[in-house]
């Protein structure tokens, strides 16, 4: 089992979930995080942290379509252990729908 970042992260990239794991399994792209499923130790820490409420279990039905993403996109992405520079635009974003079009989906 495993933690999946969803739709809601594109564009708002809070960051706070990154402070909080323990195996730095978060990976960062242009516009969103992901978690590498193989990395991650299904502990749930970084869920309550998420102010956008984009990371579920992968056993949620909106992780489906998003956990071959963050697999794949965790091998091509440089890891983060620390959080960055969250985009002046982030509350704008949190929220909004049919953000796939941003990460190519």
């Amino acid at each position: 089992m495993t933690f999946v970042v969803i739709e809601n992260c594109i564009r708002c990239k809070y960051q706070d979930c990154v402070e909080v794991c323990p195996v730095d399994c978060f990976y960062e792209g242009e516009t969103m995080l992901v978690i590498a499923p193989d990395e991650c130790i299904d502990c749930g820490v970084c869920v309550p942290e998420c102010p956008a409420e984009a990371i579920v279990d992968d056993t949620d039905p909106a992780a489906a379509e998003w956990l071959d993403f963050n697999a794949k996109a965790a091998r091509d992405w440089p890891n983060i252990t620390r959080v960055g520079e969250v985009p002046a635009d982030a509350d704008a974003w949190n929220g909004k729908p049919d953000k796939k079009k941003f990460v190519g989906l």
